[in-house]
């Protein structure tokens, strides 16, 4: 939503700062994208008075003109524009000045003339479309040399505000200020049409209970209750149409909307300020005359205003006369019907049509306005009538014209704003504050709601405003007390609270235990969309992709992680350590649903360790980096897995044997100064770990013995390990690496590899004896199993 500052200034009645009202109205839940300037760069343009006009003696187009620019001497400029004329105050930029397109204004002589500044027209300082003569400013009291910045209301900031979904209020000039209204203490109300008279619009006629009535001769009617509940119309006769003035097309040039004529323009202005659509239908170009809310007839044809034919079905709402429709309600109104230089006589249409029906409309016509926007949220259903009585009023100020009827309300179903029910113990639970009965009515009251009654058992009968379409339920009434008193002032000290008996679920801990772990290890958690493109035949398709890069859902999390690590080397961020824990899809048979699992993968690369000043550049990560990020992995997310040889990637194995993760090198799009990647993906274990044991630290001395083996390059260390912790029994400790060695003196394909046995007896320290005969038992074990040999034995 664009919104205008000085347009909140003119229903505040105060000046305001963009900055503070971004940081008021997101404080109060409703953030601001971006404040941006306007007409800023209109700083060097002053106010000029033409005294003198004379025919240029060499161009029989041009004229030289004397110009008062408050400067002690007089000015000689050239300008071709056909409506300067002495006497009149005219936009002026002095040698020296830049206007808003970037042109630098220099002295200069025209066909032998001197010109000693540039006249402008709307167009050059960028306020409006018309470029065929000067900007006349007319009798503005300003002195030759004001800034016109000073003089003419054109400095502003538009406001581009994010507006959720549920606050359709915020569509609305209105709707913004009320906000500020209660935030700055402060009263709001609708700002004065300049130059507009009072005008006495008739009470409105409401046919009860009646699905049609008559205006003016033209019968307004309900066909399709369920897609418009209520309609307003009135007929205003002897109306001009032609450009609007200066103020109407500033406001709507100021949120970005286009000024088309003065009657269009009203409807916008309403749109914008109210956050109702409203529509002008030319009333000559009605047949019937009518204008009745019904379905569309299947295949039915409508050419809308963006001169488009689209066929329509029997599941949207439409505007239609006697013969034909002449609007899609909701969406967009008709070229046949709409409001010309012609146009004498106009039907204005302000309706409140069904959320839904408009969304499904605008969706299937591939076909969005600001109205559907609008409409699609909820507007307001009972505010009709002032929409109304607002743009009846901006027509007559803009157009002329008068209504000789009075405007109808057709409203069969007879409805009310919802009643809600608020008891004063449930804020004070909510918000960890008990708050006065009279600063709950306080904010309220400020959100536009009205306290009806107030019953003896604590709690108070509230009627919500018809704004609110969000407003259902007394939990909603609390958030906005809460809004309303200010999330700043509410405590955030740990109050008592009650413990819950239910027990987490089991993935709960596991994936708390996970994630924790990782973050020790040096790795930051990503969160990404499980979708992407097809890996393979086995990926599920979505029918709503979001995006075509992303309509299936992901078999595997290391592409998404490997998207994250390009990402940060196109910000030449080299060092990345990163992982995700989270949901992969593979497609199921026929009929069912897809199998999910639940997955945790990571990637680093860059240097091994952070780099310090107190050691030269650690090396980068390589291979065995990666399969000891595998190894820790595993251990969090699936204790129990072996590790198995790939070529240059690891496989890992549950201890049945079945696969259930991988690690290795991944390609990427790598700069060539970016480190080798590596990664890990592994299935989760979604059990409660057994309880941890805590031993005692031991108290009895450790006897350590080496063992050099020799071994085939073909035989894992893992399986030289297991005979090793198999054959030494329960006094062995540990049994370690610590180093390998290959060389002539070992042969051709051969390595020896040396296991470091740590011994110890809880109880008592071991004999050399005891000592010597475990050695020797693995000796032997290795031997008949392995066919390993000690090294040099």
């Amino acid at each position: 939503m664009n919104v205008s500052r000085r347009w909140l200034e003119a229903f505040l009645r105060q000046p305001l700062r963009a900055h503070d009202v971004s940081h008021r109205l997101a404080a109060l839940g409703a953030a601001v994208d971006a404040v941006e300037p306007l007409h800023a760069a209109l700083g060097d343009i002053v106010v000029a008075l033409v005294e003198d006009v004379r025919p240029h003696p060499n161009a029989d187009r041009l004229r030289v003109c004397t110009v008062n620019d408050g400067g002690a001497e007089r000015r000689s400029v050239v300008c071709g524009a056909p409506n300067v004329t002495a006497g009149r105050k005219y936009p002026f930029a002095p040698v020296g000045a830049t206007l808003p397109g970037g042109l630098r204004i220099e002295q200069r002589k025209l066909r032998g003339e001197l010109s000693q500044g540039m006249l402008c027209s709307a167009r050059e300082l960028d306020v409006g479309s018309d470029a065929d003569g000067l900007w006349d400013l007319g009798d503005l009291d300003a002195a030759p040399g004001t800034r016109l910045l000073d003089a003419v209301p054109l400095a502003d900031d538009r406001l581009i505000v994010d507006v959720t979904p549920n606050r359709p209020d915020l569509l609305g000039h209105k709707g913004v200020a009320r906000e500020l209204a209660f935030s700055l203490g402060v009263a709001y109300r609708l700002p004065a049409i300049p130059g507009g008279d009072a005008v006495e619009v008739p009470p409105f006629r409401k046919p009860a209970g009646e699905r049609s009535a008559l205006t003016d001769g033209v019968r307004i009617a309900i066909d399709d209750l369920d897609g418009c509940a209520r309609f307003h119309a009135a007929v205003v006769r002897g109306v001009t149409v032609g450009p609007s003035p200066l103020w109407l097309r500033q406001r709507l040039e100021a949120v970005g909307v286009r000024s088309i004529n003065n009657v269009v323009d009203a409807t916008n202005y309403v749109m914008l300020e109210l956050g109702q659509p409203m529509h002008a239908y030319d009333l000559a170009t009605l047949q019937g005359p009518e204008l009745v809310a019904r379905r569309a007839a299947p295949g039915e044809k409508h050419v809308t205003l963006d001169g488009v034919e689209r066929t329509l079905d029997d599941g949207m709402t439409v505007i239609a006369d006697a013969a034909r429709v002449v609007g899609v309600a909701g969406v967009m109104g008709g070229q046949d019907t709409e409001v010309s230089e012609r146009t004498t006589d106009l039907v204005l249409e302000c309706a409140w049509f069904t959320p839904s029906r408009i969304r499904r409309t605008r969706r299937a016509l591939g076909l969005s306005s600001e109205a559907s926007y609008r409409f699609e949220r909820g507007v307001d259903r009972w505010n009709g009538a002032e929409a109304m009585r607002r743009c009846i009023e901006l027509v007559i100020a803009t157009a002329g014209g008068r209504v000789a009827d009075a405007p109808v309300d057709v409203h069969p179903d007879a409805t009310h704003p919802p009643r809600i029910f608020l008891r004063l113990a449930r804020v004070a639970q909510v918000l960890g504050l008990p708050l006065a009965q009279h600063d709950v009515e306080r904010a309220l009251v400020a959100i536009g709601a009205t306290v009806v009654a107030k019953p003896d058992d604590g709690r108070l009968a509230v009627d919500v405003p018809g704004w609110r379409p969000d407003l259902t339920s007394e939990i909603d009434l609390v958030e906005e007390v809460a809004r309303v008193h200010g999330y700043d002032r509410l405590p955030d000290e740990l109050r008592p609270f009650r413990v819950g008996a239910l027990p987490d679920a089991p993935a709960v801990p596991v994936l708390r235990r996970l994630t924790q772990g990782l973050v020790a290890e040096g790795l930051c958690e990503v969160v990404s969309l499980p979708f992407g493109p097809a890996a393979s035949e086995h990926s599920v398709g979505l029918l709503n992709p979001l995006a075509d890069t992303g309509a299936f859902l992901r078999e595997a999390l290391l592409p998404g992680l490997v998207g994250h690590v390009e990402r940060n080397w196109n910000n030449q961020v080299r060092d990345v350590r990163l992982f995700e824990v989270g949901t992969v899809f593979e497609r199921a048979g026929a009929g069912e649903r897809p199998r999910e699992r639940t997955r945790v993968a990571a990637v680093i690369t860059g240097r091994r360790e952070p780099a310090h000043w107190t050691a030269a550049d650690a090396p980068d990560v390589d291979r065995w980096d990666g399969k000891g990020l595998a190894e820790a992995v595993a251990a969090l997310a699936f204790p129990g897995t072996s590790w198995h040889v790939q070529g240059d990637a690891f496989e890992a194995r549950d201890g049945a044997g079945r696969p259930v993760g991988w690690a290795g090198p991944l390609r990427a799009d790598a700069p060539p100064w970016a480190a080798p990647l590596f990664g890990v993906e592994i299935d989760v274990v979604l059990v409660v770990p057994d309880r941890v044991v805590v031993r005692p630290l031991p108290t009895t001395p450790a006897a350590t013995r080496d063992l050099s083996l020799v071994a085939e390059d073909g035989l894992a260390v893992e399986r030289i390990e297991a005979v090793i912790r198999t054959s030494a029994g329960d006094l062995l400790e540990s049994a370690r690496v610590t180093a390998e060695y290959r060389g002539a003196s070992v042969g051709e394909g051969r390595r020896s590899v040396t296991f470091r046995l740590t011994c110890r007896a809880p109880d008592r320290t071991l004999r050399d004896e005891e000592v010597d005969g475990l050695e020797q038992r693995v000796l032997d074990a290795l031997a008949k199993e392995l066919g390993l040999v000690r090294r040099g034995a």
